[in-house]
C-alpha cells in the first residue's frame, strides 16, 4: 500500500495541468504547512522566526515547468531579489535553486548565465547557493553545471541522492572540488534500472554516503528527518573527532519541527529548507509521496487551526 501511495503521489507531481490548476487554487489542500508563503515577502517572518528559535534557514523559489527564456529570466530575477532581500532583512539563510526553474530544459548555457548572475549577487553579501538536484534524467547536466561554476565561485553546492547507482562515483569524481554537498535519499520517481527500489537499500546507501564525504574533510549537509541517519551522523563525528562546524543537519519546513529544535539544544547546527512561491504544487505531491504520515499530517493541518 505504501509503494503504491508513493507511486501515485509522484505521478501527480510530474502533471503540468494539476500544477497550473493548483496556481489558481492558492496555498490549498494543506500546502501552507509546508511551504513558506506565496511570496518571499510573506516568508520573511517565518524565517525570522525560525532564527529567533536558532535555526538556520535555506529558501527555495519553487518552479517547474519552465519552458519559456521570459519564464526563466523571471525566476532569475527573483532570486537575485531574494538574496537582496535576505541581506536587507539580516536574515540567517541560505538560496536553494533547481535547474529547471532556471532554463534546464531550453538552453543548458542560459542556465550557466543565470546562475553566474546570481553567485555573482550572492557572493557580495556572502550568501551561499545550493543547486537542488532534480530526476535522474537531469543529475549529469546539473552536476557539469556545478563544476563549471565551481571553478569560479566558492559560494555554491549541490545535492547528491542516495537512491541513485551512480551516487557513490559521483563523490569520487566531485571530491577534487572539495565540495560542500546535501546528501538526501532522493524524491522522484525513477526507474529500477538507475534507482534502488528498496528502502533498505537507499538507507544503506546513504550512510555510506554520509561517512565517505565526511571523512574526506568536506562540508556535509545530513538531509534527512530520519533518526537512523540522524543517530548514525552523530555517531560517525564522535567516532573520528569530525568538528562540529564541518557538517549540518537539514529538515524542512513543516516536517519534525520539535526535533528540529532539539537538536539546535544539543548543540548542532540545524538548517531548515523553507521554499515559497505559487508554484508549490509539484513540491507538495513529493512531500506527501515521501512518507504516508505526511498525507495525515496535512489532512490534520487542514482541519486544525
Amino acid at each position: 500500500m505504501e509503494a503504491v501511495s508513493k507511486n501515485f503521489f509522484l505521478t501527480l507531481s510530474k502533471s503540468a495541468v494539476l500544477n497550473k490548476a493548483a496556481k489558481r487554487w492558492g496555498m490549498g489542500f494543506g500546502a501552507s504547512k509546508v511551504v513558506g508563503g506565496q511570496t518571499f515577502e510573506k516568508a520573511i517572518p517565518i524565517i525570522k522566526k525560525l532564527n529567533e528559535q536558532g535555526l538556520c534557514v535555506t529558501v527555495d523559489h519553487l518552479g517547474e515547468f519552465v519552458t519559456s527564456k521570459e519564464e526563466a529570466i523571471s525566476r532569475t530575477e527573483e532570486c537575485i531579489t531574494t538574496v537582496q532581500a535576505i541581506s536587507r532583512e539580516g536574515l540567517n539563510s541560505q538560496v536553494s535553486v533547481k535547474m529547471t526553474s532556471l532554463g534546464l530544459d531550453i538552453d543548458k548555457e542560459l542556465v550557466v548565465k543565470h546562475m553566474k548572475q546570481i553567485l555573482t549577487e550572492a557572493k557580495k553579501y556572502n550568501i551561499f547557493v545550493t543547486i537542488d538536484m532534480e530526476d535522474e534524467s537531469r543529475c549529469q547536466a546539473t552536476l557539469d553545471i556545478f563544476k563549471q561554476l565551481k571553478a569560479e565561485f566558492d559560494n555554491v553546492g549541490t545535492v547528491i541522492q542516495s537512491y541513485l547507482f551512480r551516487s557513490d562515483q559521483d563523490l569520487n569524481i566531485l571530491n577534487e572540488f572539495n565540495p560542500n554537498l546535501r546528501l538526501v535519499k532522493g524524491a522522484y520517481k525513477e526507474s529500477p534500472e538507475v534507482a534502488f527500489m528498496d528502502k533498505s537499500d537507499v538507507d544503506k546507501n546513504l550512510k555510506h554516503l554520509i561517512n565517505k564525504h565526511l571523512l574526506n574533510g568536506n562540508y556535509t549537509a545530513v538531509a534527512s528527518h530520519d533518526d537512523e541517519m540522524i543517530n548514525y551522523t552523530k555517531q560517525v563525528v564522535r567516532e573520528h573527532d569530525i568538528p562540529k562546524d564541518q557538517f549540518e543537519f537539514q529538515m524542512l519546513y513543516g516536517m519534525r519541527s520539535q526535533t528540529q529544535l532539539d537538536l539546535v539544544n544539543e548543540g548542532y547546527k540545524m538548517r531548515v529548507y523553507v521554499p515559497y512561491g505559487d508554484d508549490w504544487y509539484g513540491y507538495f505531491m513529493r512531500r506527501l509521496a515521501e512518507r504516508p504520515a505526511n498525507v495525515a499530517f496535512v489532512l490534520k493541518g487542514m482541519f486544525k487551526r
